[in-house]
C-alpha cells in the first residue's frame, strides 16, 4: 500500500479558473511535496497572489513554488520552453524564490520549443487573420505539430546535452520551416522579425548557448528519477494547464490548444512512472465563465466585462480580448463528461457573485430554433464532431434562468446539484487565506 496521496486539479472551463490559486492553497493545507505539470507548456498562466502582495503568473514552474521545498516535475507530455524557463526563474527570484531551478525535475523525454517553432507558430496565426485560433504565441502547438509530422527531428530535453545532435535537429527544423514560409510576406515589423529568425542559420548555436544554464541547474531527469520523486510519501498535486473546454480532442475545434486535460491523462503519467495508486480528481471552475482569445463563449456579456475586474489578464497581447460570461450549465455538463470521473469541485471567484448579477444559463436555443440542455460527447476523438459543436455554439442563444444568482451559497448549491459533486473548497479572493472549506460556504 502506498503512503502517497495523489490529487489532480483539472480545469472545467476555458482556463483562468483558479488552478494556480488552489495549487498554492493545497500545497499548504495538505503539505504537498511535489507539483506535477502533466500537460501543456509555456502557454499556461496560473496566478498566485500572496498575502504580502507578492504575485507571480506561473507558466512552467508549478504554482506551489512559493512553498519552500515543494518541487516541480515537468512530466513527459509537457512541452518545455527552456529560454522562457530562464526568464520565469529570474522573475521568481525577484519575488523571493531563489531556488526554483534547484527544485525542478524535467523528464528527458519532454519535447522542446525552439525559436523556430515559436516564429512559425506566430506566422501561422497571423496568416489566419479573422479566423485566428487564439494562439498564445509561444510555440507549443507548432512544437507538437512538427513532432507529429517529422518525429525524427523532434528535439527532446534529453537531447540538449548532446550539442551535435541538437544542432542537427535544429537545422532540420529551421530549414523545413524556412522553406514553408519562403513566400510569406512580412505583414508587420513583428512578422519580419519572425521571418528573419527562420532565415538565421546562426541562431541555433546562440540559442543552445542560452539554454545551458537550464541544463546545469536542472539536467534531464530519467523516467526512473521521476518515478522515485512521485513515490515519496506525502501528497503529490497534478496541476493541469488550460481547461478541458480547450482540450485538443474535446474542446471546440479549431479554437483549442494541443494539450490533453483529463483524469486519464493524469493517470497515464502515474502509470508511466510505475505507480498504480488511485488519484483524487478535483474539477476547478469559476463562479462565471471566461475566455481569453478567439473561440465561442455563448454567455459572453459585455456588462460583466465592465463589472468584473481582471488584474492579471489583459486585453492586449497575443490572445486579445479577455471575455466574461455567465455560468453555463450546458458547458459545465459537457466539461464534466469530457474530463472523466471526478471526486469533487474547487470553485474560485465566489466573491464576484455578490456584485455581478450572474444568471445561470440553463440551455440554448439553436439556429434551427430547437432548444438543448447538453452537448454530445463523441465516443472517440473526432475533430469533425468538435468543429460541428463549435458552429453550434457560435449560433446558440443562451436561455437564462429568471432570477440572478442570489449569493455564493446559492451558486454552490446549484453547481453541486448540476454536477452531483461536492464543492470541497471555495475562494472569495486571490490569496490562499481567502479559501474556505465546504462547511463555511453555505
Amino acid at each position: 500500500m502506498t503512503s502517497t496521496r495523489y490529487v489532480s486539479l483539472l480545469g472545467l472551463g476555458f482556463g483562468d479558473c483558479g488552478k494556480g490559486r488552489f495549487t498554492d492553497f493545497l500545497c499548504d493545507a495538505w503539505g504537498a511535496h511535489t507539483v506535477v505539470r502533466f500537460n501543456g507548456g509555456a502557454q499556461a498562466g496560473h496566478n498566485v497572489v500572496l498575502a504580502d502582495g507578492r504575485h507571480h503568473t506561473f507558466s512552467q514552474f508549478g504554482a506551489g513554488s512559493f512553498h519552500a521545498g515543494v518541487a516541480t516535475v515537468l512530466a513527459s507530455p509537457v512541452v518545455v520552453h527552456p529560454t522562457a524557463l530562464r526568464v520565469e526563474a529570474e522573475v521568481l527570484q525577484r519575488a523571493g524564490v531563489p531556488d526554483a531551478f534547484a527544485r525542478l525535475f524535467i523528464d528527458a523525454r519532454c519535447r522542446v520549443t525552439t525559436p523556430f517553432h515559436q516564429a512559425a507558430g506566430r506566422l501561422r496565426e497571423w496568416s489566419r487573420g479573422a479566423a485566428a485560433h487564439g494562439s498564445c504565441g509561444v510555440g507549443v502547438g507548432e512544437t507538437v505539430r512538427q513532432a507529429l509530422a517529422v518525429p525524427e527531428t523532434t528535439l527532446h530535453y534529453g537531447d540538449l546535452v548532446h550539442a551535435t545532435r541538437t544542432l542537427d535537429k535544429l537545422e532540420a527544423v529551421r530549414v523545413a520551416l524556412h522553406r514553408e514560409f519562403a513566400n510569406a510576406a512580412a505583414s508587420s515589423a513583428d512578422a519580419a522579425q519572425e521571418l528573419a529568425a527562420l532565415a538565421d542559420a546562426s541562431l541555433a548555436q546562440r540559442w543552445l548557448d542560452a539554454v545551458q544554464p537550464c541544463l546545469r541547474q536542472s539536467p534531464p531527469a530519467s523516467a526512473d528519477a521521476i518515478g522515485e520523486r512521485l513515490a515519496l510519501p506525502g501528497t503529490v498535486l497534478f496541476e493541469g494547464a488550460q481547461g478541458v473546454l480547450l482540450d485538443e480532442w474535446r474542446g471546440f475545434h479549431p479554437h483549442t490548444t494541443w494539450s490533453t486535460v483529463s483524469a486519464a491523462a493524469v493517470e497515464a503519467v502515474l502509470r508511466d512512472a510505475g505507480i498504480a495508486a488511485p488519484v483524487q480528481h478535483l474539477g476547478v471552475l469559476r463562479s462565471h465563465l471566461t475566455r481569453h482569445g478567439a473561440g465561442p463563449l455563448p454567455t459572453h456579456d459585455h456588462r460583466l466585462d465592465a463589472r468584473l475586474a481582471e488584474p492579471h489578464n489583459a486585453d492586449e497581447g497575443w490572445q486579445g480580448a479577455f471575455r466574461r460570461g455567465h455560468p453555463d450549465a450546458v458547458l459545465l455538463r459537457y466539461a464534466l463528461a469530457a474530463a472523466g470521473p471526478l471526486d469533487g469541485l474547487l470553485a474560485s471567484h465566489l466573491d464576484a457573485v455578490a456584485h455581478a448579477d450572474l444568471r445561470w444559463c440553463a440551455g440554448y436555443r439553436g439556429a434551427d430554433g430547437r432548444t438543448l440542455s447538453s452537448l454530445p460527447l463523441s465516443d472517440a476523438p473526432d475533430l469533425d464532431h468538435q468543429h460541428a459543436l463549435t458552429r453550434l455554439l457560435e449560433g446558440a442563444q443562451p436561455l437564462y434562468e429568471p432570477n440572478p444568482v442570489a449569493s455564493a451559497a446559492d451558486w454552490v448549491r446549484r453547481a453541486e446539484a448540476l454536477s452531483g459533486l461536492p464543492v470541497r473548497f471555495g475562494a472569495f479572493g486571490p490569496v490562499r487565506e481567502a479559501v474556505r472549506a465546504r462547511d463555511l460556504l453555505c
